[in-house]
């Protein structure tokens, strides 16, 4: 197991301008009235009201970052309405000064194409993410696009063996393993709790579940051999000690400790 490691996971609401635009809704329609109008519209075809990706404002993103001196959790945050273009640009950023592998679960199927469309809306520059060997050789047979490359590993693709009739839900597969699992709500909820100005709860929420991201990516490394048992145990004291050292400060660390049997 080699570092650095970016383990990450977006939070993200429907993008109701976004909605506006492209439905050509008037301009005396609210906010309220476009989305509630979009979601009638869909129950009465039987559909999902999920919005699509490309509909998707990115509020948070949580990192879990282990380089060779030491373990951080950090999280960009679009704490004004208006800096989602700040937020991912920062994310791509830190791609292009560590250079990563990149872990995440489902973001394959979710987080980075949510990104990659934002990206594309506030045209952001994202050059080292989207490099495929043009600019440096290695990343020809080893970049963050390829879904059979390791620089980007989705976690839930490749425990499925890229069969999504396998996956698992991050929760079950956190609790299944021993450790804390989601913490506060879920995803579901967090348009409900941003609506009701809760957007620490939603940083808070986004941390704890890129923890246990990063908690299950130690674990398979030791199943993979990158780690052995006893470096295993290692980093999962180190994770401990790095959440008791928060906890004082962060509420939803000592919950979290706690909960972890």
């Amino acid at each position: 197991m080699s570092w650095p490691v970016l383990v990450f996971d977006i939070e993200s609401i429907p993008d109701i301008a976004g909605l506006r635009a492209v439905r050509g809704e008037p301009p005396e329609a609210s906010d309220d009235q476009v989305y509630e109008a979009w979601v009638q519209e869909r129950q009465d075809k039987g559909q999902s009201d999920f919005m699509p990706h490309h509909l998707q404002r990115v509020l948070v993103i949580s990192a879990v970052f282990r380089g060779s001196d030491g373990l951080r959790v950090h999280s960009f945050v679009d704490r004004d309405g208006a800096s989602e273009a700040k937020v991912i640009q920062q994310f791509f950023n830190t791609l292009e000064k560590h250079v990563p592998q990149l872990v995440s679960w489902n973001g394959g199927g979710f987080d980075l194409p949510v990104l990659n469309y934002r990206a594309l809306r506030h045209g952001l520059v994202a050059s080292k993410f989207w490099d495929q060997g043009e600019d440096d050789r290695d990343f020809k047979w080893n970049n963050y696009i390829g879904r059979y490359h390791t620089r980007h590993l989705d976690l839930m693709d490749v425990l499925a063996l890229y069969q999504p009739r396998a996956n698992a839900p991050l929760d079950a597969m956190a609790k299944l393993c021993g450790f804390p699992g989601k913490l506060g709500m879920d995803g579901s909820q967090v348009f409900t709790a941003y609506r009701d100005g809760k957007l620490e709860d939603i940083r808070r929420y986004c941390e704890t579940d890129v923890m246990n991201t990063y908690l299950v990516y130690c674990r398979y490394q030791q199943m993979r051999g990158g780690l052995t048992e006893a470096e295993y145990a290692q980093e999962i004291d180190r994770v401990k000690a790095t959440l008791a050292q928060l906890a004082p400060q962060e509420p939803h660390w000592r919950e979290y400790l706690a909960a972890w049997v």
